[in-house]
């Protein structure tokens, strides 16, 4: 399987909008700060400063808000408060959409893209043109499940290590 690596940005926007790094550590301070030492070993202890961290070493990412990040095939939406559900899973036609960590992860680039630390269950709507199938695998590349357009529903993301949207 040919896997195109946006992983080290999906990893990392996982992290910035999921509160977690990959191949990091975080621990709380003392004081309640959160603390989090990035992929480089850089400490950070704010959003805003794991934000910066990612975008500085992924030129082609655009943060679009506090909450977002674009790169090119796939948005990555925290949500601000409360927890995202399937009624927030707003999914425009030809994109494959998910929740996973209450973060909103919409795709719309044909590629394999690898993601890390997904775990729990949410929402998913595959929105493609009719029949597209979306493939999620497991750790060894086998396929775990499939979605065909149109379909809607919920998923468990755990154990999800790639996915190709179709």
């Amino acid at each position: 399987m040919n896997i195109i690596k946006p992983a080290a940005l999906l990893v990392a926007a996982t992290a910035l909008l999921a509160g977690s790094t990959v191949a990091a550590t975080a621990a709380d301070s003392p004081d309640g700060t959160r603390v989090t030492a990035t992929p480089d070993g850089t400490r950070v202890t704010s959003i805003q400063q794991t934000v910066d961290q990612v975008l500085a070493g992924h030129p082609k990412a655009l943060k679009v808000t506090a909450n977002e990040v674009k790169y090119d095939g796939m948005t990555a939406t925290r949500a601000p408060k409360g927890k995202l559900g399937a009624q927030d899973l707003d999914c425009a036609y030809g994109h494959l959409c998910m929740v996973v960590k209450n973060t909103k992860f919409d795709y719309y680039k044909c590629q394999t893209w690898t993601v890390s630390n997904w775990t729990g269950d949410g929402p998913f709507t595959n929105n493609q043109t009719p029949g597209t199938v979306a493939k999620f695998f497991n750790k060894d590349g086998s396929v775990r499940w499939t979605s065909t357009a149109y379909e809607a529903g919920r998923a468990t993301w755990d154990p999800i290590y790639s996915l190709r949207p179709c």
